[in-house]
């Protein structure tokens, strides 16, 4: 076997392969003499069935297989002899070998490009300090409050208000016909929370328990039934009950039965350490990412298009999945597909540049990535989607997403270690250098 190396662009290699008759003649006679072992065939003893015989009556299995296994052969080798990380699937262009003749094709692939890295030892980067902001915390402590409240009957002959649940029936009607799957008996939701259109709601406000009424209430646009996206609907209510929310006293006993805290003090200081923890690594996360975009702002790259638009899918399957959870139709959004990856293409280029910048990165420092971190990484992930581990795991596997992976937290590593080596400068949080200049004039 012989090959030629060409390369179509910065970040695109073609390989042409020449292939002798006399190797194509081998590789069908060694997958011949596998099936001449298992063949069980009328007339023959198991394991004596004669070549021609086989090659007669597996003629197309044969030769498939024996295609397949040669090119997988020489892929290996050409990508070991060339030292070569394809980023992505290799696009083979071949035939099917013919006994006695010579057998040419060729392989195609993305590699990642070759640029200079920027000096990024004793860089500066600039961290924004932690301050704890009280109404962030005292926000936490009311959603506790308001997740441990039990709900009062109001017994009052009145309207419900904001912040009050109430319990109800509704059903949506258009041309005097009920509207499929727009019927719901004994639904409970808590009024001024936005979960519910502004009509709707308004038309629940002027009721009182036993009550019903009726009123034109226009669907959204993104309405999951596409059909009456938009419409007006009559949609008829009927309230049961009003109940109001009684809030626990923000007291030890709160704390109790928020996360068996021993104490209100100790619970506030638990959140506020949270809040601190999570708020530098934010502040981190942010600062890294200044860092990344000066840095790779002094590099040009071509970028290989089948990252950029694997990133392009990625998040408009992002998108979709999240109109959905909100249930939002994606054909609302009243733009193609074109359109769509259009709009993310300049995002998915970003991406695709941090990425390969990170994996120089990666490679001059001699990072590495062992199984036992890619299984941590997909235990932690399996575990806050609330899926099991082997699944995930296999799901990855099975998808051939485990080079992506690996990618993935190899440039995680890399952004840490430039993170290392870096100066770091806590500065002020931004707005406490807003009221300080204030507190100057």
């Amino acid at each position: 076997m012989e090959y030629n190396v060409e390369d179509i662009s910065p970040v695109k290699k073609q390989i042409k392969v020449e292939v002798p008759a006399e190797e194509v003649h081998a590789a069908l006679a060694a997958t011949t003499a596998l099936y001449r072992k298992d063949a069980d065939i009328k007339g023959f003893r198991k394991g004596k069935v004669p070549s021609s015989v086989i090659e007669g009556k597996f003629k197309k299995q044969i030769y498939n297989e024996a295609t397949t296994e040669l090119i997988n052969l020489h892929i290996n080798q050409i990508i070991s002899e060339l030292k070569v990380n394809p980023l992505s699937g290799l696009d083979v262009d071949a035939g099917q070998m013919t006994k006695g003749e010579d057998f040419n094709y060729s392989i195609s692939f993305e590699v990642a490009p070759k640029f200079e890295l920027p000096d990024y030892e004793g860089i500066l980067i600039e961290e924004e300090d932690v301050e704890v902001n009280p109404e962030e915390v005292q926000a936490v402590i009311d959603r506790v409050r308001n997740n441990l409240a039990e709900l009062e009957l109001v017994e009052d002959e009145r309207p419900p208000q904001d912040g009050e649940a109430v319990v109800i029936d509704f059903e949506a009607f258009k041309d005097g016909k009920p509207v499929e799957g727009v019927k719901v008996d004994n639904f409970q939701m808590t009024l001024g929370e936005g979960s519910a259109l502004a009509s709707f709601e308004d038309l629940v406000k002027k009721l009182v328990p036993g009550q019903t009424d009726q009123a034109e209430i226009t669907l959204p646009e993104d309405f999951l039934n596409q059909e009456l996206a938009g419409q007006d609907v009559l949609m008829k209510i009927t309230l049961h009950s009003i109940k109001k929310k009684i809030l626990p006293d923000v007291d030890d006993e709160l704390a109790q039965k928020a996360g068996g805290f021993e104490s209100i003090e100790k619970m506030k200081e638990i959140i506020e350490q949270s809040y601190i923890n999570s708020r530098k690594q934010l502040n981190k996360s942010s600062a890294q990412k200044n860092t990344l975009d000066q840095l790779k702002g002094k590099v040009e790259f071509d970028l290989p298009e089948s990252l950029v638009e694997g990133r392009i899918e990625q998040k408009i399957s992002e998108l979709r999945n999240k109109m959905e959870k909100k249930g939002k139709s994606f054909e609302s959004l009243g733009k193609s597909r074109e359109e769509l990856q259009e709009m993310f293409r300049s995002e998915a280029e970003d991406l695709v540049k941090s990425q390969l910048f990170l994996l120089a990165v990666a490679d001059r420092e001699e990072l590495t990535v062992q199984q036992p971190e890619i299984d941590a990484y997909i235990q932690n992930l399996a575990k806050s989607s609330g899926q099991q581990f082997e699944q995930l795991k296999s799901f990855y596997e099975q998808n051939n997403l485990m080079f992506a992976l690996k990618d993935s937290i190899l440039a995680d590593k890399a952004m840490e270690r430039i993170y290392e080596k870096a100066e770091v400068r806590i500065i002020p949080p931004v707005g406490a250098k807003g009221e300080a200049e204030e507190q100057q004039k």
